[in-house]
Protein backbone atom coordinates (compact mmCIF):
# COMPACT_ATOMS: atom_id res chain seq x y z
CA UNK A 1 0.00 0.00 0.00
CA UNK A 2 3.13 2.36 0.78
CA UNK A 3 4.08 1.66 -2.96
CA UNK A 4 0.54 2.17 -4.34
CA UNK A 5 0.35 5.33 -2.57
CA UNK A 6 3.44 7.11 -3.41
CA UNK A 7 2.75 6.77 -6.89
CA UNK A 8 -1.19 8.40 -6.57
CA UNK A 9 1.03 11.49 -4.79
CA UNK A 10 3.71 11.19 -7.28
CA UNK A 11 1.24 11.32 -9.85
CA UNK A 12 -1.05 13.95 -8.24
CA UNK A 13 2.17 16.30 -7.53
CA UNK A 14 3.17 15.68 -11.63
CA UNK A 15 0.20 17.37 -12.67
CA UNK A 16 0.25 19.96 -10.90
CA UNK A 17 -2.66 18.94 -8.63
CA UNK A 18 -3.49 19.48 -4.74
CA UNK A 19 -4.87 17.19 -2.76
CA UNK A 20 -8.09 18.89 -2.47
CA UNK A 21 -8.53 19.17 -6.35
CA UNK A 22 -7.86 15.11 -6.64
CA UNK A 23 -10.27 14.42 -4.29
CA UNK A 24 -12.60 16.94 -6.24
CA UNK A 25 -11.82 15.08 -9.72
CA UNK A 26 -12.04 11.81 -8.35
CA UNK A 27 -15.46 12.39 -5.86
CA UNK A 28 -12.95 10.58 -3.10
CA UNK A 29 -13.08 12.32 0.41
CA UNK A 30 -10.24 14.62 0.77
CA UNK A 31 -9.51 12.73 4.20
CA UNK A 32 -9.21 9.06 1.89
CA UNK A 33 -7.20 10.58 -0.17
CA UNK A 34 -4.66 11.59 2.40
CA UNK A 35 -4.52 8.56 3.74
CA UNK A 36 -4.14 6.26 0.72
CA UNK A 37 -1.51 8.08 -0.60
CA UNK A 38 0.02 7.69 3.20
CA UNK A 39 -0.54 3.83 3.23
CA UNK A 40 -2.37 4.50 6.06
CA UNK A 41 -6.33 2.82 4.03
CA UNK A 42 -6.43 0.03 1.45
CA UNK A 43 -8.96 1.65 -1.03
CA UNK A 44 -11.92 -0.53 -2.65
CA UNK A 45 -11.59 -1.05 -6.73
CA UNK A 46 -13.84 1.46 -7.31
CA UNK A 47 -11.93 4.06 -5.03
CA UNK A 48 -8.81 2.98 -6.48
CA UNK A 49 -10.43 3.19 -10.40
CA UNK A 50 -11.84 6.84 -9.54
CA UNK A 51 -8.47 7.76 -8.38
CA UNK A 52 -6.86 6.51 -11.72
CA UNK A 53 -9.55 8.06 -13.80
CA UNK A 54 -9.47 11.32 -12.14
CA UNK A 55 -5.53 11.33 -12.92
CA UNK A 56 -5.98 10.16 -16.22
CA UNK A 57 -4.34 6.85 -15.85
CA UNK A 58 -5.15 3.17 -15.07
CA UNK A 59 -4.95 1.14 -12.41
CA UNK A 60 -2.20 -1.20 -13.37
CA UNK A 61 -0.12 1.58 -13.32
CA UNK A 62 -0.51 3.11 -9.90
CA UNK A 63 -0.24 -0.44 -8.92
CA UNK A 64 3.21 -1.41 -10.76
CA UNK A 65 6.18 0.06 -12.57
CA UNK A 66 6.65 -0.21 -16.23
CA UNK A 67 8.03 -2.95 -17.30
CA UNK A 68 9.79 -2.04 -20.03
CA UNK A 69 9.54 -3.15 -23.97
CA UNK A 70 10.06 -6.60 -24.00
CA UNK A 71 7.80 -9.87 -23.70
CA UNK A 72 6.63 -9.87 -20.68
CA UNK A 73 5.41 -13.36 -18.95
CA UNK A 74 2.93 -12.96 -16.06
CA UNK A 75 2.36 -16.24 -14.59
CA UNK A 76 -0.98 -16.84 -12.63
CA UNK A 77 0.45 -16.31 -9.28
CA UNK A 78 2.17 -13.29 -9.93
CA UNK A 79 -0.91 -11.56 -11.57
CA UNK A 80 -1.92 -8.50 -9.32
CA UNK A 81 -5.38 -9.30 -7.67
CA UNK A 82 -7.62 -6.50 -6.37
CA UNK A 83 -10.12 -7.42 -3.90
CA UNK A 84 -13.59 -5.51 -3.25
CA UNK A 85 -14.92 -6.05 -0.06
CA UNK A 86 -18.29 -5.81 -1.90
CA UNK A 87 -17.59 -9.41 -3.30
CA UNK A 88 -15.69 -9.02 -6.51
CA UNK A 89 -12.11 -9.11 -7.84
CA UNK A 90 -10.08 -7.92 -11.04
CA UNK A 91 -6.97 -9.90 -11.92
CA UNK A 92 -4.92 -7.94 -13.82
CA UNK A 93 -3.76 -9.71 -17.19
CA UNK A 94 -1.58 -6.99 -18.29
CA UNK A 95 1.57 -5.77 -18.23
CA UNK A 96 2.29 -1.87 -17.02
CA UNK A 97 4.25 -0.32 -20.22
CA UNK A 98 5.98 2.59 -20.93
CA UNK A 99 3.77 5.02 -22.59
CA UNK A 100 0.92 2.84 -22.86
CA UNK A 101 -2.09 2.82 -21.32
CA UNK A 102 -3.86 -0.24 -21.90
CA UNK A 103 -5.41 -2.48 -18.87
CA UNK A 104 -6.38 -6.54 -19.71
CA UNK A 105 -8.54 -7.80 -16.97
CA UNK A 106 -10.29 -10.92 -15.60
CA UNK A 107 -13.14 -9.58 -13.09
CA UNK A 108 -15.42 -12.11 -10.96
CA UNK A 109 -18.69 -10.56 -9.39
CA UNK A 110 -20.33 -13.11 -6.67
CA UNK A 111 -23.50 -13.82 -6.97
CA UNK A 112 -25.84 -10.31 -6.71
CA UNK A 113 -23.04 -8.08 -6.30
CA UNK A 114 -22.90 -4.54 -7.68
CA UNK A 115 -19.29 -3.11 -8.41
CA UNK A 116 -21.20 -0.03 -8.48
CA UNK A 117 -20.79 2.80 -11.41
CA UNK A 118 -17.41 3.85 -12.30
CA UNK A 119 -16.68 7.34 -13.97
CA UNK A 120 -16.08 8.08 -17.48
CA UNK A 121 -12.66 8.16 -18.64
CA UNK A 122 -10.89 10.87 -21.13
CA UNK A 123 -12.43 10.95 -24.81
CA UNK A 124 -11.33 8.75 -26.97
CA UNK A 125 -10.86 5.93 -24.03
CA UNK A 126 -12.40 2.40 -24.98
CA UNK A 127 -13.48 -0.33 -23.31
CA UNK A 128 -14.25 -3.75 -24.70
CA UNK A 129 -16.00 -6.97 -22.04
CA UNK A 130 -16.41 -10.30 -23.09
CA UNK A 131 -18.79 -12.70 -20.22
CA UNK A 132 -16.94 -15.97 -20.12
CA UNK A 133 -19.68 -17.23 -17.23
CA UNK A 134 -22.57 -16.14 -15.58
CA UNK A 135 -24.85 -12.65 -16.98
CA UNK A 136 -23.60 -9.84 -16.40
CA UNK A 137 -26.14 -6.22 -16.18
CA UNK A 138 -23.62 -3.62 -17.83
CA UNK A 139 -25.44 -0.39 -17.59
CA UNK A 140 -23.93 2.38 -19.88
CA UNK A 141 -25.00 6.16 -19.34
CA UNK A 142 -27.90 4.75 -17.48
CA UNK A 143 -28.99 2.03 -20.57
CA UNK A 144 -28.55 -1.45 -18.86
CA UNK A 145 -27.92 -4.63 -20.72
CA UNK A 146 -28.14 -8.14 -20.24
CA UNK A 147 -24.73 -10.34 -21.81
CA UNK A 148 -25.00 -13.80 -21.19
CA UNK A 149 -21.46 -16.44 -21.51
CA UNK A 150 -20.20 -15.78 -24.62
CA UNK A 151 -21.59 -12.36 -25.00
CA UNK A 152 -19.05 -9.12 -25.74
CA UNK A 153 -19.20 -5.54 -26.63
CA UNK A 154 -17.89 -2.36 -27.34
CA UNK A 155 -18.48 1.36 -25.73
CA UNK A 156 -16.69 4.13 -25.35
CA UNK A 157 -15.07 5.36 -22.23
CA UNK A 158 -15.64 8.21 -21.93
CA UNK A 159 -19.68 7.77 -20.18
CA UNK A 160 -20.26 6.42 -16.87
CA UNK A 161 -20.56 2.18 -16.86
CA UNK A 162 -21.59 -0.09 -13.82
CA UNK A 163 -21.22 -3.83 -13.80
CA UNK A 164 -23.38 -5.80 -11.92
CA UNK A 165 -24.63 -9.67 -11.21
CA UNK A 166 -27.99 -9.86 -10.22
CA UNK A 167 -28.07 -14.02 -10.36
CA UNK A 168 -27.28 -16.54 -7.68
CA UNK A 169 -24.18 -17.40 -9.28
CA UNK A 170 -20.70 -16.37 -10.12
CA UNK A 171 -20.54 -13.85 -13.37
CA UNK A 172 -16.64 -13.81 -15.20
CA UNK A 173 -15.85 -11.37 -17.48
CA UNK A 174 -12.81 -9.92 -19.47
CA UNK A 175 -12.24 -6.31 -19.92
CA UNK A 176 -9.97 -4.47 -22.09
CA UNK A 177 -9.75 -0.51 -21.16
CA UNK A 178 -7.43 1.60 -24.10
CA UNK A 179 -7.14 5.11 -22.16
CA UNK A 180 -5.00 5.75 -25.71
CA UNK A 181 -1.44 7.09 -25.13
CA UNK A 182 0.33 7.63 -21.55
CA UNK A 183 0.09 11.49 -20.58
CA UNK A 184 3.34 12.67 -21.19
CA UNK A 185 3.86 12.92 -16.70
CA UNK A 186 3.03 9.58 -17.37
CA UNK A 187 6.32 7.63 -16.09
CA UNK A 188 7.77 10.80 -14.47
CA UNK A 189 9.37 10.05 -11.04
CA UNK A 190 10.03 6.56 -11.69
Amino acid sequence: MTDLGLRIRARRRAQGLALERLAELSGVSRSMVSDVERGAKTPTVLVLDRLATALGTSISRLLDEPAGNVPVVLPHEQQRVVRDPAGWERRILSPVLPGVEFEFMRTVLGPGVDAGEFSPHQPGSREYVAVESGRLTLTIDGQASILEAGDSVYFPGNCRHGFANGEDVECAYYLVVDLGPAAPHGDSGR
